[in-house]
């Protein structure tokens, strides 16, 4: 991750995937996994610091899947579709057949001003400074065999995200990949809080 603010510095961090050939997936990161289970609706968030479970579910989307949105950023509110699509062809990325595409999200639209509020002036740009792009463009790369991506990249006004899939087993990961560890508690997914009434 290279964020775009000035001298801010790369920033690395190790993740697993694994995806069994019924399309669950589970992905390891920190001290944090996520299961996903289309067959059964459901998704399994782990917490291995406090050994605690909690189960959501997925709801049902009509139609085809669409394209991947954008990793979810501080601040930064991901579009629900891409305003364009381009296939990029083929390609072998370490040693894996992989096929592209390129999805282009649109700018969020910026909350307009209340009515009667002074708008605040704009800050100067400083010399040579390049605008940030206005949109978020993320190119995938994916395996057919393996059915995940392998390279990801996503360039926006945050700077930009890379993901490489650096070891890439084709073994079918054991059905207890996808369930609960034993001795793990079982607790309420969290609540949302509901917005604040206008006074």
């Amino acid at each position: 991750m290279q964020l775009a603010q000035p001298g801010a510095a790369p920033q690395q961090s190790a993740s697993q995937m694994l995806r069994s050939s019924a399309g669950q997936t589970r992905i390891d990161a920190g001290d944090t996994s996520v299961i996903t289970d289309p067959g059964a609706a459901k998704t399994i968030l782990l917490n291995h610091v406090t050994k605690e479970a909690s189960v959501l579910p997925i709801p049902a989307a009509p139609g085809l899947p669409g394209a991947p949105s954008p990793p979810g950023l501080p601040g930064v509110a991901p579009p629900t579709s891409p305003s364009q699509v381009v296939d990029l062809g083929k390609s072998v990325i370490n040693g894996h057949a992989v096929t592209g595409k390129q999805f282009t999200f649109p700018a969020p639209p910026s909350a307009p001003a209340p009515p009667g509020a002074p708008s605040a002036p704009g800050a100067p740009a400083l010399p040579g400074m390049p605008a940030a792009p206005p949109h978020t463009v993320m190119e995938v790369w994916s395996s057919a065999s393996l059915l995940l991506p392998v390279l990801t990249k996503v360039t926006g006004p945050f700077g930009q995200q890379v993901s490489q899939c650096q070891v890439a087993p084709a073994a079918e990961p054991h059905p207890s990949t996808f369930q609960i560890p034993s001795g793990y508690k079982l607790t309420p997914p969290p609540i949302p809080a509901a917005p604040a009434l206008p006074k």
